[in-house]
């Protein structure tokens, strides 16, 4: 009784606030003459939408890609895929990631479909840890927003990497399964039988899980950017400042910062970059590295996929190791 009003109490509040960032999303600032509506929600309304409309074709793509290994990939494929040496398998997750262009959001529900297909959790974190960070699209940004200076952009590229194993690594160690939620868990992940079906048939069926995956997903997108936008414009700039005085104080402002502001990947370089006057350079690459990896938005979404106490965990050694790393690095640039 007690888990079902929970479990109702979160719906409910889940759904309150979808349909206030549906209303902001409807709201037109012209037609707001007759009304006299704050500066500030009309501020909030404009960045809870470019997050909105900055995220949206990453989940598109996600999702699509979610669908395409719930149908054409089987268990047998992956076991062929993935090397049974956890060490080779971790290496293995983030060289691939590193590869794969993908937005940290929209890759969520493609390390959910491959963990229900058998990929290992510490594998499958490597994977999703590098993907969104080093992938040639973030690179290259990097690369522009910094004045074509390889240098923020390496160092970006190889710390996140080392880091990525690192904490793959420590989820080899530390944790058993799949970590996904019950619900998730065991959901039918084959029951279309993909390899007796014509091909329209297939497309058909990935395409219908797609569709699932993106409502599933675009809910917890809408609270976590309508949250990041509510940081942003209420949490006054001045006062970050005041309290990053200092080696350790700015990393950790610039880090939290990074964490709620819920940048896209693909863009966060030109904010680091703007920061450059004003913090030193271990704490734009600690921006720079934990945004990628863990923000607000997909933060929620993982909290929908997987055991809450893995994503905490997860979570605090993503912290730690970035923490420690730049603290270390902070010596050398």
């Amino acid at each position: 009784m007690v888990k079902f009003f929970r479990n109702s109490i979160i719906e409910i509040t889940g759904v309150l606030i979808v349909a206030v960032g549906l209303f902001l999303i409807s709201m037109n600032p012209q037609n707001t003459s007759a009304i006299k509506i704050p500066d500030s929600l009309l501020s909030l309304n404009t960045i809870f939408l470019s997050i909105i409309i900055e995220a949206l074709p990453f989940i598109l793509v996600g999702v699509l890609i979610a669908g395409l290994i719930q149908i054409f990939v089987t268990e047998e494929h992956i076991e062929k895929w993935i090397p049974k040496n956890k060490v080779l398998a971790v290496i293995m997750s983030c060289v691939i990631g590193a590869l794969f262009p993908a937005c940290e959001c929209g890759i969520v529900p493609i390390v959910r479909r491959l963990v229900s297909k058998g990929v290992p959790i510490y594998a499958a974190i490597g994977f999703m840890l590098t993907g969104p960070l080093i992938n040639p699209i973030v690179i290259a940004s990097t690369f522009m927003a910094f004045g074509n200076d390889f240098q923020i952009a390496g160092l970006r590229m190889g710390l996140g990497f080392v880091i990525a194993l690192i904490i793959a690594f420590s989820i080899s160690m530390l944790v058993k399964g799949t970590q996904l939620k019950t619900e998730v868990k065991h959901m039918n992940v084959n029951t279309h039988g993909p390899s007796k079906q014509p091909f329209t048939q297939k497309l058909w069926s990935m395409l219908t899980h797609s569709i699932d995956e993106f409502f599933d997903m675009g809910k917890y997108l809408i609270i976590g950017a309508l949250l990041a936008a509510i940081v942003q414009t209420y949490v006054p700039t001045r006062a970050l400042l005041e309290i990053g005085d200092g080696v350790v104080a700015s990393l950790l402002v610039m880090m939290g910062l990074s964490f709620v502001l819920s940048l896209c990947s693909e863009a966060d370089a030109f904010i680091g970059a703007s920061f450059g006057s004003l913090f030193p350079t271990h704490s734009i690459l600690g921006f720079l590295i934990i945004g990628p990896m863990l923000d607000l938005k997909n933060t929620l979404m993982m909290v929908s996929v997987f055991k809450v106490r893995f994503v905490m965990l997860l979570l605090a050694l993503v912290v730690a190791v970035i923490f420690f790393a730049m603290l270390v690095v902070q010596y050398f640039v």
